[in-house]
């Protein structure tokens, strides 16, 4: 169909793909348009495919998953990309989510869970695996106390917009909430994490749902 996503997916192991691949068969909207058995092609698939959406193993023979995802963005890659691993390893996660990860899903994660958390992906929010979430916020949390961050050099409309990522809302969601335009979401959203030392989105939602935890009596 004319307007599915095309989907690159980038993992080594041959079988695993055509699971992906069988996968999202299964959901209407989502279109396969190649698959890269390591990081080095699935860069040069990319730039050759212009994908809406890159699926992304961690581990891989030749070059892994964490610097062709930085490679990809370096090079200007607006593909919604997803690390799809079997590393719950704290590092790793944040790692990925600094470097540009729109989600952090693991492999043995329930199929049905997968595509759901794909496709909210594909609406503009950012997901992580449910059980890596709190070791997510807890080490952002212990990050944000170090480095004295806080929300009082925000202002209000930054503080609005930071409340909106906490509840997983795309730039255009959010757009709506507040009534503004999409593009001012935009430069809101970069000040903000400019001002929070944080390097994505992600990160700046999940110390947000941090902090209002911290603040809850």
């Amino acid at each position: 169909m004319s307007d599915s996503y095309r989907v690159l997916i980038i993992d080594d192991h041959p079988l695993f793909r055509r699971g992906v691949r069988q996968l999202l068969a299964l959901e209407e909207g989502f279109e396969v348009v190649g698959e890269a058995a390591g990081g080095q092609e699935g860069i040069e698939l990319a730039r050759r495919l212009d994908p809406d959406l890159i699926l992304l193993d961690l581990n891989m023979r030749d070059v892994n998953g964490l610097e062709t995802l930085r490679t990809l963005r370096d090079l200007g890659s607006e593909a919604r990309i997803i690390m799809l691993t079997v590393s719950n390893a704290p590092e790793d996660l944040m790692a990925a989510i600094r470097a540009g990860a729109d989600g952090y899903l693991l492999k043995d994660n329930d199929p049905e869970e997968i595509l759901r958390m794909v496709g909210d992906v594909m609406h503009g929010k950012s997901v992580i695996s449910p059980e890596l979430a709190s070791l997510l916020t807890a080490a952002l949390r212990e990050e944000g106390l170090a480095e004295n961050r806080h929300r009082a050099q925000l202002t209000e409309r930054e503080t609005a917009i930071l409340k909106c990522l906490a509840a997983g809302m795309s730039n255009k969601l959010i757009g709506r909430e507040l009534d503004i335009m999409e593009s001012t979401v935009k430069v809101h959203v970069r000040n903000l994490l400019k001002k929070l030392k944080f390097r994505s989105r992600v990160e700046a939602a999940v110390w947000a749902v941090a902090h209002q935890t911290d603040k809850t009596p």
